[in-house]
């Protein structure tokens, strides 16, 4: 495919307010949004829990007290993974 007829140009969604920018300012299902082409999706939820100790005293392989927690952690990266792939922010 040729970029030849593919405009050099792009779209500012932002006037460059000191603030920011904000989008989808509502945090409703009805609220939808798509990167990259992806059709629009609403609000994703991270359904997996990460509970950590507070103590550190007894930290094992890579860090965590048990495989548990680092499962949960492996699982928390993998749910992350799966929204940002719905969005269409990564492949």
């Amino acid at each position: 495919m040729s970029t030849q007829n593919q405009p050099l140009e792009y779209e500012q969604v932002s006037y460059n307010a000191p603030g920011g920018i904000q989008i989808c300012n509502v945090s409703t299902a009805s609220a939808k949004i798509g990167f990259f082409g992806k059709a629009p999706i609403g609000i994703q939820t991270l359904t997996c829990a990460i509970s950590t100790t507070a103590s550190r005293s007894t930290a094992g392989c890579y860090g965590f007290d048990t495989s548990t927690e680092t499962l949960q952690i492996a699982n928390a990266v993998s749910s992350l993974g799966v929204i940002l792939r719905a969005y269409g922010i990564v492949v």
